[in-house]
């Protein structure tokens, strides 16, 4: 991960940590609804630094190949 992309995903987990601190979720679903919550934080900041600096912070290291074809080994998945 280049750097940026480390620090949105901290910001990311950081905001989610506080926001289920001061809503205490409980379940499932209201989990889900707060790290939406948590991502959205992240996510509309790396939008507005993009929009500011006019490139693009996510790289496509991150993806694996589409070639690539994995295996169903029980409950993992395993590369061939």
């Amino acid at each position: 991960m280049a750097d940026l992309e480390l620090i949105f995903f901290i910001l990311g987990e950081a905001s989610t940590t506080a926001i289920v601190k001061t809503k205490k979720p409980i379940g499932f679903i209201q989990n889900e609804a707060v790290a939406k919550e948590g991502g959205t934080i992240a996510g509309d900041a790396r939008k507005a630094l993009e929009i500011k600096t006019v490139e693009k912070l996510v790289s496509k290291a991150n993806y694996l190949p589409k070639e690539i074809k994995y295996k169903k080994i029980g409950n993992r998945n395993k590369e061939e």
